[in-house]
């Protein structure tokens, strides 16, 4: 599945943020507890425009992880809704940006907009493509047994089943313990 560059930095974005939650962390903690682990985020998926480096924002980040999260429980009905919902409440006015390297793309609200209703607003923009295109089967919760994790199926051929190479690796291994131990018993 391909969509535009800057839907699938978008996807993958808050794919990753939503990854930070306990039920789905590497750690099993919470990997957006501070600051730092915000600037973390950024290294691996770089985020323009205002960034304040503080606890209300870092509070207003994690609710906007939350909400987005849920978008991967619901189904397009209620998707539709919290997307818009999201936008109306930003006030969001798309308009095309080219800056720091990248093309033409989309963008809805200005760059010094706080950070986590940029983010909140960036993420509906990209879930409207997925909607739109009547891809809402690419965003998938982890099917290893016992994680939260989300991904974003961009795949050919649609068949990525786990949010990390961790979790596919562990439920393979545990798959092949179960089969030698039939093999054994």
């Amino acid at each position: 599945m391909h969509f535009a560059d800057d839907t699938d930095d978008a996807l993958q974005f808050v794919a990753a943020l939503a990854n930070t939650l306990p039920t789905a962390s590497a750690s099993g903690r919470d990997e957006l507890s501070t600051e730092k682990d915000l600037d973390a985020i950024f290294e691996q998926h770089p985020y323009s425009g205002r960034i304040d480096h503080d606890e209300a924002e870092l509070a207003e980040v994690r609710s906007a992880r939350a909400r987005l999260r849920r978008i991967w429980d619901l189904d397009t009905p209620e998707a539709v809704q919290e997307v818009n919902a999201m936008l109306r409440e930003a006030g969001a006015l798309p308009h095309l940006a080219k800056h720091d390297g990248f093309d033409w793309h989309l963008h809805a609200t200005e760059p010094d907009a706080p950070l986590a209703e940029r983010i909140r607003v960036e993420a509906s923009m990209a879930f409207i493509d997925v909607i739109r295109s009547g891809e809402t089967s690419r965003l998938r919760v982890c099917e290893a047994p016992h994680c939260d994790g989300v991904l974003v199926d961009l795949t050919r051929n649609g068949s990525k089943r786990y949010c990390s190479l961790r979790c596919g690796n562990r439920v393979a291994v545990s798959a092949f313990r179960e089969r030698r131990s039939d093999a054994r018993g």
